[in-house]
């Protein structure tokens, strides 16, 4: 993707509050990129060693960490639980609770 889908996507990022998380498709929308999901993680896996993003607030869709059971999940999950979220088995927060913006997540 191109440097405004980067910054689109960033400002976003650096949008949502601690405490919460948002998800990749959300972001994705919230940028004004519906439906690049999987750019967005590729941009946020791809940040460069110590970039201070808080890249870890962006879980799935349906709540649960990147890749689970792994070294990576599990650093995402105690800077999760440092942030004040609740961290559910198999690696899954609960987005009605947590979820930026809230309007995305509380179903009528």
């Amino acid at each position: 993707m191109d440097a405004a889908f980067e910054r689109a996507v960033m400002a976003q990022l650096l949008a949502i509050p601690p405490g919460q998380v948002s998800t990749y498709g959300t972001l994705a929308a919230l940028a004004g990129y519906p439906r690049h999901a999987r750019h967005v993680g590729k941009l946020l896996g791809n940040a460069p060693e110590g970039a201070a993003w808080p890249w870890f607030r962006v879980v799935s869709g349906s709540g649960k960490v990147a890749r689970p059971g792994t070294p990576e999940a599990d650093y995402q999950i105690l800077l999760l639980e440092e942030d004040g979220i609740e961290v559910g088995a198999g690696g899954r927060v609960n987005l009605k609770r947590y979820g930026w913006p809230v309007q995305y997540f509380i179903r009528p």
